[in-house]
């Protein structure tokens, strides 16, 4: 893949950051039982934070817009973005918890659940955003949390020609309206199911791109990768398989490794090829951003690493790609 982008390419993130207590457990603890803990530590994380310190630790100039209170997990916060080289632009709110979750870590798979709070005050309004952040951009991404602020931003990137990468895993109030002004839109799995009502994920996808008129509509699929419509194809990048020791993460470093191709120029396959090897590195450390891995090691899995079983047959998705489009002409 030819590079495009150098490190003086300027990328920004609007949305949350998170101070997690990462809990590893030897198995999920049953109703009313006690499991002893096999560590415990604390990470900084957040999907937009987290992806932004991807992208800077790949060599591109990071920029984040976040809001924190003025607590002890706040500075954390500030001090891991000074740390990781991230030019942070912070609103604080005195007297509000910054956001924090426990994530409960299964040591047999890896998998996680995340158990989190987040008070109304630290929740990003338009007010809080400023034009000048986004002027120099070459790509924004945002998520569906502070849809209000996310959709001011997308607004003015849009106004400027700047592409906008959405990472969007629940139907929040207002996402529809950010939508609007996503050109890359990168879900969750359910989430085409909740905002188009179709629960076939190769109908849903083609009525959500075509909703809101994005370039791309995406959903990652957990260990089977990433399914994608641009329109005319769709494209299936099957998931790597891993030494998985935690699985947080693994969505935020997908999106950086996305808004990263972006910026060199690199076209879908490539895109989702890259995207998916990196979040499968990240899953072999602890925390959100434990397994950041280097370019190198990104591409040395995506060229030889072993692949997870189809989540669709080839002849399924051209038979399902020729019904988007017809159903598209009809529309049209």
């Amino acid at each position: 893949m030819r590079r495009a982008a150098t490190n003086r390419t300027v990328v920004l993130g609007v949305g949350i950051n998170a101070t997690d207590t990462v809990i590893r457990l030897p198995r999920f603890p049953a109703l009313d039982s006690k499991v002893e803990v096999t560590s415990t530590q604390v990470k900084a994380g957040g999907q937009v934070a987290s992806a932004m310190v991807a992208c800077r630790r790949w060599g591109l100039q990071a920029r984040y817009v976040g809001k924190i209170g003025d607590d002890a997990a706040g500075r954390f916060q500030a001090e891991e973005m000074r740390r990781e080289k991230v030019d942070a632009h912070w609103i604080i709110a005195c007297g509000q918890q910054s956001q924090s979750a426990f994530i409960l870590v299964d040591e047999a798979s890896g998998e996680r659940t995340v158990l989190w709070k987040r008070e109304p005050g630290i929740a990003l309004r338009p007010r809080d955003i400023k034009r000048a952040w986004i002027s120099s951009a070459a790509a924004l991404l945002v998520d569906g949390h502070d849809t209000a602020a996310a959709a001011q931003a997308a607004r003015w990137a849009r106004d400027q020609n700047i592409p906008v990468v959405a990472d969007i895993d629940n139907l929040y109030p207002g996402v529809e309206g950010l939508l609007q002004f996503v050109d890359y839109a990168v879900t969750s799995k359910d989430f085409p199911a909740r905002v188009t009502g179709e629960r076939n994920l190769l109908k849903a996808l083609p009525l959500m791109r075509g909703t809101f008129n994005s370039r791309l509509a995406a959903a990652t699929i957990g260990r089977l990768g990433v399914l994608a419509w641009d329109g005319l194809q769709f494209f299936l990048c099957a998931g790597f398989r891993v030494n998985a020791i935690d699985t947080t993460g693994a969505g935020d470093v997908f999106h950086g490794a996305f808004v990263y191709g972006l910026v060199q120029g690199w076209g879908i396959k490539d895109l989702l090829e890259f995207s998916c090897a990196a979040a499968a590195l990240n899953c072999e450390s602890l925390g959100a951003r434990g397994g950041i891995r280097s370019i190198r090691e990104i591409e040395k899995l995506r060229r030889g690493g072993k692949r997870s079983e189809l989540a669709y047959g080839a002849k399924e998705l051209l038979e399902a790609a020729h019904k988007a489009a017809a159903a598209t002409r009809r529309s049209a």
